[in-house]
């Protein structure tokens, strides 16, 4: 999770994974994925994923924690999620085609935003908390880590859990893929 100032103030970096991938196809997440052997552990698979999927330079970015390890049972997944602040931000983009679709600095204000959002309910009973911002869904992990992060640090807004939506159709064709 790396959170910047950005131009219209602080914000996070989210990935919009590619609609030809194997797993989590078409989702927005945060950049990251598996560790590497010369990774080092979570933290540098952090840096190096983000390098690798959006271009940026790991060398602006102060990694300030790794939140402890949580275990995604619907995709098997153990996920360290690491927090890091874009000190010198620099240019980013999709850069690498086959795993990514678009890069987005979102601004923390938006996804405050009440108006932004909502319950999103999945056909086989999820029902969690979702964003919808610059053009992206957010939801499931992400939308959660992002929920709770935004909770903790003060910064989240009154919203209406109760205004749900159920999931897209085309979403949850994307999502049935893997």
């Amino acid at each position: 999770m790396l959170f910047g100032e950005g131009p219209l103030g602080p914000d996070v970096l989210l990935i919009q994974r590619s609609t030809r991938g194997r797993r989590h196809a078409g989702q927005p997440a945060f950049p990251g994925g598996g560790v590497d052997p010369g990774d080092g552990g979570p933290v540098g698979a952090a840096l190096r994923e983000a390098a690798e999927e959006t271009g940026l330079d790991p060398a602006g970015v102060t990694v300030l924690s790794a939140l402890p390890e949580l275990y995604l049972h619907h995709s098997d997944n153990r996920v360290t999620p690491v927090v890091g602040w874009w000190h010198e931000p620099s240019a980013v983009h999709a850069a690498s085609p086959d795993e990514v679709d678009s890069v987005e600095r979102v601004p923390v204000s938006e996804l405050v935003d009440p108006v932004n959002r909502f319950t999103l309910r999945h056909p086989a009973g999820f029902a969690g908390p979702a964003f919808r911002v610059r053009g992206m869904l957010v939801w499931g992990f992400t939308a959660m880590l992002l929920d709770q992060v935004l909770r903790e640090g003060g910064l989240d807004l009154p919203w209406d859990p109760s205004r749900e939506e159920d999931m897209p159709p085309d979403v949850l064709d994307l999502a049935a893929r893997g």
